[in-house]
């Protein structure tokens, strides 16, 4: 019997239960503006101060370092923009992994157009970034740096430890993207040296249109969002308030089980990639086998990349939801090849035809067991008919 299996974590999850139930009281019963100064707006101000300390808490930061903005995107597009042009005086060069999300990328693309100059740091087959590397590309007007805590499509885990080490040694800002890796792996912004770290809700089973920004006290940073002057000036328009509830609520839950659900799930990630390693002829794993999300499976198959697009649709036919790569890159075209598998190696077929495996809270061993059985079962029929058309000539 068919089962309906949502493996497709990493583009967005779902709502829980609990953190719906923390916001539905500030849609129609505390629903006043944080900036009011009666009452209703107290109540708004005092969810919005307690949800910034529990954000604030989960990150190793101060309350006063978190900005709520609407989303990963924002988070990003405010950090490299607001550190470039705050800092443009003393310099206008700019690093960033070849791996990042397009909102990064295309950020910097924007902003060579306004006299910055970006260089791409490549990573090796794996998707890891080499520090040595990134010490001999920072040059004397360096300003911003950028390297994701883990990466989207093929979940390798950045060394920002080390990276955020070099740019305090050398006086360059260190931004990171962890809206992968919030509440699944270890933050301490103190302890890893960021500077600006991008994090948002819909990944960790919250709401969608709320992220925030960490920026550490005393960082040079221009707001890109003017008004009334919302967010510590950082980010003006009328904040989110049941969003950012519901935001600390599955942040709150999903540190508080970090311990004993990402083991689960480490488990069951380990799973598919031995089974699928070991009994799909052709497959190949995409990224780093160990250094990698504990939730990310990103998987190819020689000569079936060109049906990576079917295979996705025969395994949604029979109830599964996985990806060929990001979500925010499916929009722009289904035949685009990933950026991220160019980078590490793959050619333009293969850059097209990898499936990504994500997996949440929700996601349970007789889930896993019913995908591997399916694809398995899907992989061996499209080598069959891919065998028998190749036949037919």
């Amino acid at each position: 019997m068919a089962m309906n299996v949502y493996l497709d974590n990493s583009a967005s999850t779902r709502l829980l239960p609990s953190v719906l139930d923390a916001m539905l009281p500030y849609f129609h019963e505390h629903y006043g503006n944080a900036s009011s100064l009666h009452s209703a707006g107290r109540e708004a101000r005092e969810a919005i101060d307690r949800a910034r300390a529990t954000i604030a808490a989960a990150l190793g930061a101060a309350p006063q370092e978190i900005v709520f903005t609407s989303g990963g995107t924002e988070s990003n597009n405010m950090a490299i923009k607001g550190v470039a042009f705050a800092n443009k005086d003393r310099g206008r060069h700019i690093i960033v992994s070849a791996i990042e999300h397009d909102c990064v990328l295309n950020s910097c693309r924007w902003l060579t157009g306004q006299g910055f100059r970006v260089s791409l740091l490549p990573v090796d087959e794996s998707g890891l970034v080499d520090v040595w590397q990134l010490a001999e590309a920072i040059q004397h007007d360096t300003i911003l740096v950028s390297v994701m805590h883990a990466n989207n499509e093929i979940g390798t885990i950045e060394p920002i430890e080390e990276i955020g080490e070099l740019c305090r040694r050398r006086g360059v800002y260190f931004h990171s993207d962890a809206c992968q890796s919030f509440t699944r792996l270890p933050i301490d912004v103190s302890r890893q040296a960021v500077d600006l770290l991008t994090i948002n809700a819909h990944k960790i089973h919250g709401p969608k249109g709320v992220g925030a920004l960490y920026i550490r006290e005393g960082t040079r940073i221009t707001a890109w969002q003017h008004g009334g002057g919302h967010e510590g000036g950082m980010r003006s328009s009328t904040e989110n308030v049941p969003g950012i509830v519901g935001f600390a609520a599955a942040a709150k839950l999903c540190s508080d089980e970090a311990d004993s659900q990402m083991p689960r799930l480490a488990a069951l990630r380990d799973r598919i990639i031995e089974r699928v390693l070991g009994s799909v002829g052709g497959a190949y794993l995409n990224g780093h086998r160990t250094r990698r999300l504990p939730t990310n499976v990103n998987l190819g198959f020689h000569g079936l990349e060109g049906d990576a697009i079917r295979l996705l649709l025969e395994l949604d036919a029979a109830g599964i939801a996985v990806s060929t790569g990001s979500a925010c890159s499916a929009n722009e075209s289904e035949n685009k090849p990933s950026h991220v598998l160019r980078a590490i190696g793959r050619n333009a077929v293969e850059a097209r035809g990898a499936v990504r495996v994500s997996l949440g809270l929700d996601n349970t061993e007789e889930e896993v067991e019913y995908f591997l059985e399916t694809l398995t079962r899907t992989v061996e029929d499209l080598r069959s008919i891919s065998s028998a058309r190749l036949g037919g000539h």
